[in-house]
């Protein structure tokens, strides 16, 4: 039986989960910039238990988390593992009115599974069909259609090593063009606030590098 490939987050490691799909697909662990699990140039998914789900709300991270999903893939899914929803002391009408704006607002598909086992399985059928069905090709961040140039030039900087929306941009105005910081020094760099000596020297190594087939 043909496997399908899946790129998991090192956050999720300790979940479990990823072990659970290593019984029925390949995967490998990588830290991703946005999502919890890679299936297909188009396809990310970020995956929450519902105490996870709530604390993101209360911290009013959730909306920002699946922004940033869905500047970067094309069709992003938000997979809740809802047993103990509505469990805390929180009003239902406001978690219904969060997965409705994220369905309706965010265009965001959701999966609500019982438990990891069922996230596993739903996670293992999507990456089939893109991968054997779809014929898609995976890939750590995917193709967004219809990107403005400046907003392709910040997507191609934020694939730099711990380099987020806030700090892209601050190196595009720094620099002027994605060439300029392509081409800079670890010194010229770390004239960027918020790049500091580590940050600049992973920068340079993704950089320069010599690139070699696995």
């Amino acid at each position: 039986m043909q496997k399908p490939y899946i790129i998991a987050d090192t956050r999720e490691v300790f979940s479990g989960l990823p072990s659970l799909l290593e019984e029925i697909a390949n995967v490998e662990i990588k830290q991703l910039p946005v999502g919890d699990y890679i299936v297909s140039e188009r396809v990310a998914i970020e995956r929450k238990r519902a105490e996870d789900f709530i604390d993101s709300m209360i911290r009013k991270r959730l909306f920002d988390q699946v922004s940033r999903l869905k500047e970067a893939y094309e069709m992003p899914v938000l997979i809740i593992e809802d047993e103990g929803l509505f469990s805390r002391n929180i009003d239902k009408r406001a978690i219904y009115g969060a997965i409705a704006c994220l369905l309706l607002d965010y265009e965001i598909s959701i999966i609500r599974t019982a438990n990891m086992e069922e996230s596993a399985n739903i996670i293992f059928a999507i990456a089939s069909r893109e991968q054997f069905k779809k014929k898609k090709e995976i890939a750590l961040r995917g193709k967004k259609p219809n990107m403005s140039l400046k907003e392709r030039q910040q997507f191609i900087v934020e694939g730099l090593p711990n380099i987020s929306a806030i700090l892209a941009k601050r190196l595009l105005n720094h620099f002027g063009s994605v060439k300029a910081i392509m081409n800079a020094s670890i010194k010229q760099l770390k004239e960027v606030e918020g790049i500091g000596d580590k940050k600049a020297k992973e920068i340079k190594e993704v950089i320069e590098k010599e690139w070699k087939e696995e």
